[in-house]
């Protein structure tokens, strides 16, 4: 069985194709150890580096961004080798928030729980972040290191998601 963090630099790669495939500009890099390169630091605007007090005591596994046009938008993601807990969602919209990500994605290589899946559509604040950015969850499925499943729906088969 993998630690966790075992993980990151797969799911990281995973993500890269995927982002590549959509958009020629983009950077991620594993953050689980609280450090930010000065690459993604560049990034953050100047009235934004307050998080980086907060970001000091807890970080996400994987940050990046996309360079776009008309600006940057950064990507949040989380890894866990467990089930997704609700705790585990507010942690994500947490990271989510603080960097205004256009995408934060959950990933965990375990099912993702259909009790989860049922609370979004009653509780509709659970997957959306402001500005009509997503919350999603993967699943990564170890045997194939593959994501296999979307919730609730994948981005990058969504062209809407790229204009």
């Amino acid at each position: 069985m993998k630690k966790e963090e075992e993980y990151y630099p797969l799911i990281k790669s995973k993500f890269e194709e995927l982002f590549g495939s959509k958009v020629s500009d983009y950077y991620l890099e594993i953050t689980a150890n609280k450090t930010f390169s000065n690459k993604l630091k560049k990034e953050i605007p100047d009235y934004k580096h307050l998080i980086f007090y907060f970001l000091d005591q807890v970080a996400p596994d994987i940050t990046g961004f996309i360079k776009r046009t008309y600006g940057t938008e950064f990507i949040i993601i989380e890894v866990k080798d467990e089930i997704i807990k609700l705790d585990h969602i507010y942690q994500v919209r947490k990271y989510a928030e603080l960097f205004d990500a256009r995408f934060a994605f959950l990933v965990s290589t375990y099912e993702i729980p259909e009790e989860i899946k049922k609370l979004s559509k009653i509780v509709h604040s659970l997957l959306s972040l402001p500005a009509y950015k997503q919350l999603i969850f993967v699943q990564f499925d170890r045997n194939t290191n593959q994501f296999i499943d979307w919730f609730e729906e994948n981005p990058f088969e969504k062209e809407h998601y790229w204009k």
